[in-house]
């Protein structure tokens, strides 16, 4: 393992991962892959700028002969794949764009493993994929999928593609299902993100329903280096969770980032749910563990390295927030927002 390909590495949680691994493995190169949509984007890779061991390839995850092109480019051994879409919201809005690029990508990219026969194949998955989990209860590997959202169905069909492609063919794969990601980069449509960078403008904070659901939020270095773990020390074919093992109700969360800028929590909007929202999601995080994984961050640690981030980082995204995401942001909470 030393030419790791990082496909959706412009997004969240793959821009970190490249920038903690080019720091972890001195003698690892990292080349990451990315269509560059809305949520993908190059100012998440600044710090890997000029860096020989690193490089940027734009290609899209569906495309057979891209990511053929640079698996032969850069003498690829190894793939993590981030790619996907991932906000539930936008499943639900359009399901169709997750069903090509979360389904129909990662049985590219598996193709592209099979025939190139690649050390590993490691596909990034979510606790979604669960479903919702009654307390005092905590979903392990090894339970039913019962996903509840486009988003959900099209991430647990791409394990069961990986996990179809190892038995069938040999391809020697790994799986993580990780809970809820904060930390740089996130792109303001998710909670903390949003209602962080919605605060910083005093504008609402809108909660969805009773505000009661609860998440385990963990920061995204944490997951980066649970990868890392699973990939040096998992065994092939199986899949681990990644996750605090604590769980916050979303008020909660909205109260705290308030009380972190000095904010009103008169801006709290409750407002309509969106349809089969997961009341609950929380992971047994005992198997990683026993690989000697362990979260380094608490919820109000990562929370706190979380909202600062973007308080010291405006310039990154005040442009997002004035382009295509006002439209978005008009037809997901415009009219709940007039309700509240």
């Amino acid at each position: 393992m030393k030419n790791i390909l990082v496909t959706g590495g412009a997004g969240f949680i793959g821009s970190n991962f490249v920038h903690y691994m080019l720091e972890k493995h001195a003698d690892y190169r990292i080349i990451a892959y990315d269509k560059l949509t809305y949520a993908g984007r190059l100012e998440n890779l600044k710090p890997a700028e000029g860096n020989p061991r690193f490089a940027f390839v734009r290609g899209d995850i569906c495309n057979r002969a891209a990511v053929e092109a640079a698996i032969k480019g850069h003498r690829i051994d190894t793939i993590v794949n981030f790619a996907a879409e991932t906000h539930v919201d936008r499943s639900i809005m359009s399901s169709e764009p997750f069903l090509t690029n979360n389904v129909a990508g990662v049985t590219t990219l598996l193709e592209a493993a099979r025939e190139f026969k690649l050390e590993r194949f490691h596909q990034i998955s979510t606790d979604e994929v669960y479903g919702q989990i009654p307390a005092p209860n905590r979903s392990r590997e090894g339970d039913p999928f019962e996903p509840r959202s486009p988003y959900s169905s099209s991430k647990a069909a791409a394990e069961h593609f990986t996990y179809a492609y190892h038995i069938t063919y040999g391809v020697p794969v790994t799986l993580t299902r990780g809970s809820n990601n904060i930390g740089p980069y996130q792109f303001p449509e998710k909670a903390v993100s949003l209602f962080t960078t919605n605060a910083i403008d005093n504008e609402a904070l809108p909660v969805y329903g009773d505000g009661l659901q609860m998440r385990d939020y963990q920061y995204v270095g944490d997951h980066c280096e649970g990868i890392d773990v699973v990939l040096h020390q998992g065994r092939l074919g199986e899949a681990y969770n990644v996750a605090t093992g604590v769980e916050t109700h979303n008020i909660d969360m909205a109260k705290k980032i308030l009380g972190l800028l000095g904010k009103p929590e008169s801006l709290i909007k409750f407002v309509p749910d969106r349809a089969g929202h997961d009341r609950r999601y929380a992971l047994d995080v005992s198997k990683l563990r026993a690989l000697g994984w362990e979260s380094r961050h608490t919820f109000d640690q990562a929370l706190k390295a979380t909202v600062k981030w973007f308080a010291d980082n405006e310039w990154w995204w005040r442009p997002i927030k004035s382009g295509e995401f006002k439209e978005y942001y008009a037809k997901q909470y415009g009219a709940r927002l007039a309700a509240a």
